[in-house]
């Protein structure tokens, strides 16, 4: 899944800890320390619970490394 989609979910998700900075990102006004952090926490608060977006935060921090 290319990093496009994958900002387009969690723009979509309606959390707003990865939808903001998702939605900033699509936009071209991204501050890449500021997505990566917040997909850092997303992942940290929610990164194992079993949902669709587990391994998109992974896969996401891999892309934008």
């Amino acid at each position: 899944m290319e990093l496009k989609e994958i900002m387009e979910k969690f723009a979509a998700s309606g959390w707003d800890l990865i939808a903001i900075p998702a939605k900033q990102w699509l936009n071209g006004d991204s501050n890449k320390p500021e997505l990566i952090s917040a997909i850092k926490q997303a992942d940290k608060e929610c990164g194992s619970c079993g949902c669709e977006f587990d391994p998109l935060y992974k896969k996401a921090l891999q892309l934008l490394a």
